[in-house]
């Protein structure tokens, strides 16, 4: 196995996942604990982490590392959001700490750029198109708001490590320039650093530098430099790509995200197709508001998708979070998604669209998957992935962040056998 990946919610698994994919790499994903499957050249574990109390986070990585390690994984590689989205406690640097001790890593790099996205990093500091991240919308997330835009700054007191630096005009003379940056840096006692990067032959040369380390941690489209690297190397020959999946029955979205563009989303579907908001602050209970969720979509599924979403504005979060808690809001709008997946599917909805990371995870725990064949990358946002069992369904994880904004309607309709 050349890489077993871990990522930090389930959208970037299924990303991760899929741009190895599209490298030609044969790649499973599994979920939690699942077991480790043999014959892969990647396998990436999706491990809902990002928002979890540090210690939770932790043993979940200890458990996935010695997982992957033990199934032959040759090095492995820390999947993140392309905001760098933690909070003050992590769970960035000390789920990185704990793969740097069980690899033996003395060094790694932090690459969040995702120039598809316009998601960049320049001195350290992260854009979001032309705004740094404290100032785009993403400083109002209900979880995670980041307010910082220096990562250093950010990762510094997550890490037991010291934190560097490697910019920009050292990544544009090349990876043997960035080796010799990073020996220099370890010399100096850092052993880990902010990578800066604006395009993808940023990363390539990123990707080149990094190639053989024991640990990596980065963005998706990172690691999606790997497999040609490999390739070139000897290491790695091309696998058949698997086909798009696409079932037949109904079609669904469940939206959890309250992104700015996950909010647009579901305007554009609500206005071609039936769409039902549940405002958590205002609900009688999360079993009132099922019951109520079931008996509205059923009568609607012969007519075609439906939507159903628990996001709301900073307004409506805040009322949410103030009856009943950030986490509990959180959790309470993951479990009432999980459950009305399920119930959907047992009335014959199989193309499923998810909007949000930790949404996804809910509902793919919700239905008792543990292991899902990914398709190859498209664009950000579109994670298009299969399971088998406990009945065949199509699935479109996104995160909450990314993707066109009709692309609820025309992703469903895609996967529609």
């Amino acid at each position: 196995m050349l890489l077993g990946g871990i990522a930090d919610d389930l959208t970037g698994a299924v990303e991760l996942a899929g741009m190895l994919a599209a490298g030609g790499m044969r790649v499973a994903l599994v979920l939690d604990d699942a077991p480790v499957p043999p014959g892969q050249d990647a396998v990436v574990v999706a491990m809902p982490s990002r928002v979890a109390p540090v210690e939770e986070a932790r043993a979940g990585f200890a458990r996935a590392a010695e997982a992957l390690l033990g199934a032959g994984a040759e090095r492995l590689f820390f999947k993140y959001c392309a905001t760098f989205d933690s909070t003050p406690e992590g769970n960035i640097g000390p789920c990185a700490d704990l793969l740097m001790d069980r690899t033996g890593a003395g060094f790694t790099i932090f690459a969040p750029t995702f120039p598809e996205a316009e998601r960049r990093v320049f001195m350290g500091h992260l854009f979001v198109g032309a705004q740094l991240v404290s100032n785009s919308p993403k400083r109002f997330d209900p979880l995670t708001p980041m307010t910082e835009p220096d990562l250093v700054k950010v990762l510094t007191p997550q890490t037991q490590r010291r934190v560097g630096l490697i910019p920009l005009h050292v990544i544009a003379r090349g990876a043997e320039e960035v080796g010799r940056h990073v020996a220099a840096l370890r010399a100096d006692g850092v052993a880990c650093a902010i990578a800066d990067a604006g395009t993808e032959e940023d990363l390539a040369t990123l990707a080149r530098a990094s190639w053989d380390w024991k640990l990596t941690t980065g963005g998706s489209n990172l690691a999606a430099h790997f497999p040609a690297i490999w390739r070139e190397k000897g290491l790695l020959s091309a696998a058949a790509p698997e086909p798009a999946p696409r079932a037949a029955g109904h079609g669904a979205v469940l939206a959890g995200s309250c992104s700015d563009r996950t909010r647009e989303q579901v305007e554009h579907f609500a206005a071609r197709h039936p769409a039902l908001r549940i405002d958590l602050a205002r609900m009688d209970s999360p079993e009132a508001a099922l019951r109520q969720a079931v008996a509205w979509a059923l009568p609607l599924l012969e007519g075609g998708p439906i939507c159903v979403t628990t996001a709301g504005d900073p307004e409506a979060v805040s009322a949410a979070q103030a009856r009943f808690g950030r986490d509990g809001a959180a959790r309470a709008a993951e479990g009432l998604l999980g459950a009305l997946a399920s119930a959907l599917v047992d009335a014959g909805v199989r193309r499923v669209l998810v909007a949000g990371g930790e949404s996804s995870g809910a509902v793919i725990r919700a239905l008792g998957i543990t292991r899902l064949s990914v398709a190859p990358y498209v664009s950000p946002g579109i994670g298009v992935c299969a399971a088998e069992a406990p009945v065949p369904l199509a699935l479109c994880l996104k995160s909450g962040k990314l993707g066109p904004v009709d692309m609820f309607g025309t992703v469903l309709e895609r996967m529609r056998a």
